[in-house]
């Protein structure tokens, strides 16, 4: 028995990762949300006791600063500094998500309130996740980000990378099984439905630094089911995607794509009319 605890303790020295990393983040990403929104509060989990909003905004920055000091790699900035950067980025976060969660409710027919939508929809939950992953990410941090993704996905069967580009009023709509890849580039006002892919054509470690994952322009829709493949692939505006298809090839703007493959113009010739049923 003593031969197998040292054998493993060795092996287990190869990564010096701090303690409860998944644990702090997890706290920590509860934090900011309930920071945003007042339906998060019951997710809380922490024994620190905070006398004012400005104790808990400071508790959740140190929080941060501890978690991304503890981590070993080169830093973009100071180590004591993510916290103070990341509060900064707060409320332009909480404009971001009141725009998804108000795109979410207006075009669901089963949604009757924002607080419904906050407290409620999975896709919303995801794309919060995503959103404090995504300005982690663009401060230089790796891997906290993408804890935060996997505590998204744990939680709502959704997989958003930290590094996709996502616009504005977006909406993911029951939500299960969807998958973003890192280089997606998402317009404003586009809306997922479950099970959607936007991936990559080809899985090769040395494509990392490559654009692998399509391009949505805004207000394309995406049903059910529905597989968009590789990095030039570029999906037009205003377009949808019926479900089940699956796409290789850019779509022009205007236009319906079938799960046969089959596209047709949403316009007929220079009728400014669009047809919206599939």
């Amino acid at each position: 028995m003593i031969q197998v605890a040292a054998a493993l303790e060795l092996a287990r020295t190869e990564f010096p990762l701090p303690p409860r990393l998944w644990q702090l983040t997890e706290e920590f990403a509860d934090q900011v949300l309930s920071l945003l929104f007042p339906h998060f509060e019951l997710d809380v989990k922490t024994e620190v006791p905070f006398s004012s909003f400005s104790d808990r905004l400071g508790g959740m920055a140190d929080l941060l600063d501890n978690i991304a000091s503890s981590l070993k790699g080169p830093a973009v900035v100071a180590p004591n500094q993510y916290g103070l950067l990341f509060a900064e980025s707060l409320p332009g976060i909480q404009r971001q998500l009141l725009l998804d969660a108000e795109a979410i409710r207006d075009g669901d027919p089963a949604a009757t309130s924002l607080d419904e939508v906050i407290l409620t929809y999975p896709g919303f939950l995801a794309i919060a996740h995503y959103r404090v992953a995504h300005e982690l990410h663009g401060l230089g941090l790796t891997l906290i980000p993408k804890l935060i993704s996997a505590i998204a996905h744990q939680r709502t069967a959704i997989d958003i990378h930290p590094a996709a580009e996502i616009g504005r009023r977006f909406c993911i709509d029951h939500g299960t099984g969807v998958v973003i890849g890192e280089t997606a580039i998402v317009g404003n006002g586009v809306k997922l439905y479950q099970g959607v892919t936007l991936g990559a054509l080809s899985v090769q470690k040395g494509l990392a630094q490559v654009k692998r994952h399509p391009t949505l322009e805004d207000n394309v829709v995406i049903y059910a089911n529905a597989t968009i493949l590789g990095g030039s692939t570029v999906v037009g505006h205003d377009t949808i995607v019926g479900g089940n298809a699956f796409v290789t090839e850019s779509l022009p703007p205007y236009s319906f794509a079938g799960r046969n493959a089959e596209v047709r113009p949403r316009r007929s010739g220079d009728s400014e009319e669009i047809e919206f049923y599939i």
